[in-house]
């Protein structure tokens, strides 16, 4: 059923996913392979998530891009899937027959989709540059833009907040594909069920004045670290941003917004230890000689082959010192003095290091709580999804139809994101397969929750 209207439309599908990540995609792409009918809303202009940004994956150092972009592809080219990026929910509404409603809102790129070939002419005809969100702000970007190599869908975009209207673009694209006449474009998608797989966002190191970050151009984030190591990296190897010196000494600073119940968050976020030590050794692997340090309250190497991946570094002299750092300083060169406190010793200690990264945590994804009609949904003391029974069924909400996968319940790795993605399938599979109209007539929200 499809019923077309002035920038809007009615449309049916048997499950909506919320974010197309490395959760996301491996839900939709397990429903639609058992004949489901599956939507993925994603906010950002191309499917991957985070995934599709990092260099390696713990604890096995296999290539992160390798392991996302089939899954990329395949999900943009299945029939059973239709991807809609650039949007976002607006608003969930339960019906008398169970089904769910859910209202969202593409923006315009200002680019015609069906004309643009991902040529980038555009993109080299614009004149104006920004910082690149994609890199972490590490360089710039173009106004006119693909935001990143394997971008999918490949399409460019405008961004409108810093766009001159000089009209470059216009007259660099021979098919004529940009469009400044585009307007939001509203869908309501009416469906039997509603994956939340919405990830997490990243501590801003910001908060936590003692460190720097922000302030001095040597201090940076583990994001900005992970993108010197890419592939598609910016530089040709990793230098300090502050004046592209290739460093000699690497200091991390772990628990940076995890574990402090002075900024907001208490909790573990259970992927910093593991994502330093492998950043180690990749910095190791580019830059032989540097010298590599991290400090540590506890090194939480919980999973199958981490305490191996651990104690690997030790043996490449990656340096582990456990210590709270209590102020860092910038030095006239940039260098960066740490004051800290030597647990073992008891001492009050300081040392020098070119570059220090922030290993930051990961917190909810908070723009759930924005939707309207999900005021009932339960969250946890952290803003995560609760999980109403953690361990026979932890991806069933509070509200009939509607599940979660992924770090929308909480701080995960990749592997267990995964792992969630595949177990929801199944849940959805079940409940999409015993949709009976008589039946979800009489099913009412207490009932589901008992």
């Amino acid at each position: 059923m499809e019923q077309n209207m002035k920038n809007s439309s009615v449309k049916v599908a048997d499950t909506l996913i919320l974010g197309g990540g490395i959760a996301g995609l491996e839900a939709a792409l397990n429903l639609a392979n058992t004949g489901h009918q599956v939507v993925i809303v994603e906010k950002d202009l191309s499917i991957g998530g985070r995934m599709i940004h990092l260099s390696k994956v713990f604890p096995t150092l296999d290539c992160s891009a390798c392991i996302t972009t089939p899954k990329v592809s395949e999900a943009s080219r299945h029939p059973g899937i239709h991807i809609q990026v650039n949007t976002g929910a607006k608003k969930l509404a339960f019906d008398a027959k169970g089904h769910w409603h859910v209202h969202v809102q593409t923006e315009p790129r200002f680019v015609n989709e069906s004309l643009c070939t991902g040529c980038q002419d555009c993109e080299r005809a614009c004149p104006v540059v920004v910082k690149d969100e994609y890199q972490y702000n590490l360089v710039g970007r173009k106004v006119a833009y693909i935001p990143f190599s394997i971008a999918s869908p490949r399409i460019a975009a405008i961004d409108i907040e810093n766009c001159i209207l000089c009209g470059a673009c216009e007259k660099a694209c021979v098919p004529g594909a940009i469009d400044f006449s585009q307007e939001p474009v509203q869908t309501e998608w009416i469906v039997k069920s509603v994956i939340i797989a919405s990830g997490f966002t990243l501590f801003d190191p910001d908060q936590i004045e003692r460190y720097g970050g922000g302030k001095f151009k040597n201090v940076v984030t583990a994001m900005q670290m992970e993108r010197q190591l890419v592939p598609t990296r910016p530089f040709n190897t990793v230098l300090r941003p502050g004046d592209g010196k290739i460093p000699d000494k690497v200091a991390y600073v772990l628990c940076a917004g995890s574990r402090d119940g002075t900024v907001g968050n208490p909790i573990c976020s259970q992927i910093c230890c593991m994502y330093s030590i492998k950043q180690a050794q990749l910095i190791l692997g580019a830059l032989p000689m540097a010298d590599v340090t991290v400090y540590y309250l506890h090194i939480r190497s919980f999973g199958k082959g981490f305490d191996e991946f651990y104690q690997q570094a030790k043996k490449m002299d990656v340096s582990f010192i456990k210590g709270k750092i209590g102020k860092i300083s910038e030095l006239e060169n940039g260098d960066l003095m740490l004051r800290y406190e030597d647990i073992a010793s008891g001492k009050i200690k300081e040392a020098k290091h070119d570059m220090v990264v922030l290993s930051v945590g990961i917190l909810a994804n908070r723009d759930i709580e924005k939707i309207s009609g999900l005021e009932n949904l339960e969250l946890d003391p952290f803003h995560y999804l609760k999980q109403r029974q953690e361990m026979s069924n932890p991806f069933k909400t509070n509200l009939p139809g509607i599940f979660m996968a992924g770090t929308a319940s909480g701080p995960m790795d990749i592997p267990d994101s995964i792992l969630s993605a595949g177990a929801v399938s199944a849940m959805v599979t079940k409940y999409n397969k015993g949709f009976v109209e008589s039946i979800i007539n009489s099913l009412t929200i207490s009932s589901w929750n008992e």
